[in-house]
Order: C-alpha cells, then structure tokens, then sequence
C-alpha cells in the first residue's frame, strides 16, 4: 500500500505524473529530497504571480510580510518516508490570499487535523523499478477537503492553478531526473 493512502485514501481533488529515470534508487530519492523550488525560475515566477495580490495589498496598508519568503516546497512538512516512497503534506485554506496554512509537524498532526475550512494536502514522489537499470519517478498530489465550506472554497481555486501546478511537477520530475542521472554517472565515473 502507498505511504500516501495513510494520509488522504480518498481525495476530492488529484493529480499526477510520471516519468522514467535511469540511475540508482537512492541518488533519485537523494534529489528528491534535496530539491528546492526555488531553483526552477517558473516556479519562481508564477509564485509570484500568485503572490502578488497579498503583496500589493501589504504595501497599501503598510503592513509587514508574515513570511520572509515566497512559499514553496519549504513550506510542507515530511510525513512519511520508506525506501521508495516520500510523502509531504500542507495543510490551509489555500484559496485565500496568504494561503491561510496550517502549521504541521508531523504525519500524526496532518491526520489529527479536521478543523472547519480546511484543505489537506499530500503530495508524494515514488520511485518503482522498471527493469534494466530504468526506474519510474512519480508524483501524485491529493487534496482532502475536511468540509462542505472547504470542499466549495477549494474547487474553483484547484481548477484555475492545476495547469500550472501540472506544469511545476513535471518540471520538478524532470530536475530530479537531471540531479539523479549526473549524480548516478558521476558515481559510477568516481568509483572506476
């Protein structure tokens, strides 16, 4: 059973996408958990689109930032990991301007969340062996939205980023597929 089942068996909202990589299991979850979002100037940049609503409304009221940087991968926390599979969670009322997040420690207090209005969200990178040195690099995002009032709140917002979203993880699979393939041939270069 995939870790992610744990954490949301039965979302209102997924998406995923896969791809082959061919280096070791373990240099392609190493990339995946030292990828940064950040590093991806798409991402960069329709993060800042999505953010700059909140901005602009915090420069007319002059008030400060909450966060001293834009949102991002950074921003989930690890739920759960095994030798194949790594699941992080957020939770929030994502459609609001700041996100409206949810702060989380762990796997047991993203499942001990069931607060009005909220959205819980596990996003997964599983690694399966295909054969002759060939794995597939997934990613599956699932969204469960605790009640009726987030559920209405949460819909239209998932259609108008899932594009874009779709878009940041293939990006995100393909960057992992990069780190991992150089990081697998340099091993094998340095080992000889």
């Amino acid at each position: 059973m995939p870790l992610i089942d744990r954490y949301v068996p039965m979302p209102h909202f997924r998406e995923r996408h896969a791809l082959d990589v061919e280096a070791s299991k373990a240099a392609i979850l190493d990339a995946v958990r030292s990828y940064r979002t950040p590093s991806d100037p798409f991402f960069r940049a329709m993060i800042g689109l999505r953010e700059l609503p909140a901005r602009i409304g915090r420069r007319l009221s002059h008030r400060r930032p909450e966060r001293d940087r834009s949102f991002g991968l950074e921003d989930f926390t690890l739920l759960e990991e095994n030798d194949e599979e790594i699941v992080y969670g957020l939770a929030g009322r994502f459609w609001r301007l700041d996100f409206g997040l949810t702060p989380l420690t762990s796997g047991s207090d993203f499942l001990g969340l069931h607060d009005p209005g909220i959205a819980k969200l596990a996003l997964n990178f599983t690694v399966r062996p295909k054969g002759r040195g060939l794995f597939q690099l997934s990613t599956e995002t699932r969204v469960f939205c605790v009640d009726a009032d987030a559920r209405a709140r949460f819909t239209p917002y998932w259609y108008l980023v899932r594009p874009v979203s779709g878009l940041i993880r293939r990006r995100t699979l393909a960057s992992v597929r990069a780190a991992s393939e150089n990081r697998s041939h340099w091993d094998i270069n340095s080992s000889v």
